[in-house]
């Protein structure tokens, strides 16, 4: 089988790559060899490549800058995935489509589950919905699967736990939000999970997230204490909960988004691995 992957060098396209299965050849494309915002680019890879499969691992995810630069999220968030879409179904491929927690307000207090109503609160959650919503109308539903996750991080490429390692090595203290809740995902494990999904041909809309929950303030802390016990630090620096408000930035981010990922487990017998065990296992590889 042969898969078409966009967004190559990213975390989770990172992570595909070193997850291939048996019997799957992959055309890994980043977005120096496929900008999938230009349709007569992507129209003309499909082409090449032939694909069974398209793998929209590519996204705009600055969420702040986002909100500075609307029509770039838009134009890859959006247009990108509704140019696949366009593709895909006008060669009969199938189409995996990553999104995210974003397009919800996050003003509920149980998690989302696949059908709630989204009302994203920024640039980067609209645009994301955007791309959802494109490629839904495109394809009808036939033939793709989009899968919404969260809070990814990985031992490649920049996020909140490679972050939090270099400040705590850094500072004595640190203050971390506590009164934002969603759920860590080790992009290892998502790779994987897009992997199930492309061999057993699932189609719908889907959440994936590691289990648990988890305020961004009990994440640094598990990092500390899992760092300390690899050696990956030396000392442990204080780390003081903060709200949301005493660190304003640019875009407003839900305060709620933990996924229901019910669907997804009972579809592919899924063992969900909790998010702290994950966590470890990828700090283990900085070692």
């Amino acid at each position: 089988m042969k898969i078409l992957l966009t967004g190559a060098q990213g975390q989770l396209g990172w992570e595909l790559l070193r997850t291939v299965p048996p019997g799957v050849t992959v055309v890994a494309c980043g977005s120096a060899e496929l900008d999938i915002s230009d349709a007569l680019a992507v129209a003309a890879a499909v082409a090449t490549h032939a694909p069974a499969v398209i793998v929209n691992a590519a996204a705009y995810t600055a969420v702040d800058r986002a909100e500075a630069e609307a029509l770039r999220a838009e134009q890859v968030n959006a247009q990108g995935p509704a140019n696949l879409a366009q593709a895909a179904v006008a060669r009969g491929i199938r189409l995996v489509h990553v999104s995210t927690d974003f397009i919800f307000d996050g003003r509920q207090s149980h998690p989302y589950r696949p059908v709630d109503q989204p009302n994203p609160l920024g640039v980067y959650g609209r645009s994301k919905l955007h791309g959802e919503e494109g490629v839904m109308a495109l394809t009808g539903g036939q033939g793709v699967t989009i899968i919404r996750t969260a809070w990814v991080y990985s031992s490649h490429g920049h996020n909140f736990v490679k972050t939090m390692l270099r400040l705590m090595a850094e500072r004595e203290a640190l203050a971390v939000i506590d009164d934002q809740i969603g759920t860590p995902t080790w992009a290892h494990g998502l790779a994987q999970a897009v992997w199930s999904v492309v061999s057993n041909e699932l189609s719908g809309v889907y959440h994936y997230t590691d289990a648990g929950v988890a305020s961004w303030y009990d994440f640094a802390v598990a990092i500390c204490e899992e760092a300390m016990a690899l050696g990956l630090l030396t000392r442990q620096p204080l780390i003081r909960p903060i709200p949301a408000s005493a660190y304003p930035l640019p875009a407003q981010r839900p305060p709620y988004g933990v996924l229901d990922k019910t669907e997804f487990w009972q579809a592919l017998s899924w063992q969900p691995s909790h998010w702290r065990v994950a966590l470890r296992s990828m700090l283990a590889e900085l070692l």
